[in-house]
């Protein structure tokens, strides 16, 4: 999928839809991200030093956890962080690197979603969270 395919199934836009591309296959939603340096979270952060915040990191994993959601493209949704666990950040994200996620949904309960997630950057692990969304359809 490219950001024109994501947009139907992610409510994001302009700078906060952060996934370049994504795919699922046999339960595993895979995304990437591109760090171009560009990015309005690395103008503050650090300047002359910049690092991708972990809280962005852990939105990344979330949107293309979302991908495992595309039997509800088409409507209008919004999908809502719940929760956080266990989160990890292994190795510091900086201009220049990809992105690239793993995540599954590892169960439903009725409009909450829970699931895992890993980012890695030239195959070493970056991130790793588990955590949980719901899904609200929008009126209209």
């Amino acid at each position: 999928m490219n950001k024109e395919e994501l947009k139907q199934i992610l409510p994001h836009r302009d700078h906060m839809l952060l996934l370049d591309e994504a795919e699922a296959r046999d339960g595993v939603a895979y995304g990437k991200k591109r760090i171009t340096g560009d990015e309005f979270f690395l103008k503050g952060h650090f300047p002359g030093n910049p690092v991708v915040p972990g809280v962005i990191l852990c939105e990344i994993l979330a949107q293309s956890a979302c991908v495992l959601l595309s039997d509800l493209a088409g409507e209008k949704i919004t999908t809502l962080f719940t929760g956080l666990n266990n989160v990890k950040f292994k190795q510091v994200v900086r201009p220049g690197d990809v992105v690239e996620t793993e995540c599954r949904i590892l169960k439903k309960k009725a409009a909450f979603y829970f699931a895992e997630g890993k980012g890695y950057v030239n195959g070493k692990l970056a991130v790793s969270a588990e955590f949980s969304f719901a899904v609200m359809k929008e009126e209209g």
